[in-house]
């Protein structure tokens, strides 16, 4: 069985300078007050999201899978189940053959609406996670993670939203997703951190970038290349 503090990437030495400690602090401490209050105002929805998961389809409330998380380790995320039981657990949904099949409905509801990423607080809590960084990826998406291992990424927590996310979400290449990490890595902030949980709160309320799998369009790949470059 795979060890959950197990490394899946080698993560070098880099010259990215590492975030003040004063940062830290303060966005670790944001973490924990602001997860334990979201748990606690969050009891009753999830539990209401709870009961009809379980009227709608046979399986598991609660959906556990390993991502890979800061200097490449491996941590359990958490996510109310929004797939069949029969589907892969170890395959990115992008790159499912017709992803929708395997999506129940109230599981699609849970996605457009990203309620299936609340009980990610706990992962905040546990101090895998933070509310602001780059997504974490499952292990087998190796092209992405040597990207983001030359890049620096994890060098960070990562988040349950992050820069990648409010600039396009589902709807950029990898090549594009590893660009807007780097950059968070970058500039991370209290400042900028406050501007990604604002931009997410449009994000999710517009359904913005929201695709479930097939390939990101080449005009959308390009728009984002020339407004980078």
């Amino acid at each position: 069985m795979t060890n959950e503090r197990e490394a899946v990437v080698t993560v070098p030495q880099y010259n990215v300078k590492r975030a003040r400690l004063g940062y830290r602090f303060i966005k670790r401490t944001f973490d924990i007050v602001m997860s334990v209050v979201g748990i606690a105002v969050a009891l009753i929805p999830m539990a209401v999201i709870a009961l009809l998961i379980k009227l709608d389809s046979h399986g598991p409330v609660m959906f556990r899978q390993y991502r890979v998380g800061r200097d490449g380790e491996l941590f359990k995320i958490y996510k109310f189940r929004s797939m069949k039981t029969s589907a892969p657990s170890e395959v990115a949904t992008k790159d499912l053959v017709d992803s929708s099949s395997h999506i129940t409905k109230i599981g699609a509801f849970l996605r457009k609406s990203s309620l299936d990423e609340i009980p990610q607080l706990f992962n905040v809590l546990k101090g895998e996670m933070s509310f602001v960084g780059p997504r974490p990826l499952i292990p087998g998406e190796t092209d992405i993670h040597r990207l983001r291992t030359q890049a620096g990424v994890y060098d960070v927590r990562p988040g349950v939203t992050g820069w990648a996310q409010v600039n396009g979400r589902d709807d950029l290449s990898d090549d594009l997703k590893v660009m807007y990490d780097k950059e968070y890595i970058e500039r991370c902030s209290v400042g900028f951190d406050l501007l990604v949980l604002l931009k997410t709160v449009g994000v999710v309320t517009t359904n913005e970038g929201f695709r479930e799998g097939g390939q990101v369009s080449e005009e959308t790949e390009n728009a984002e290349l020339e407004r980078i470059a």
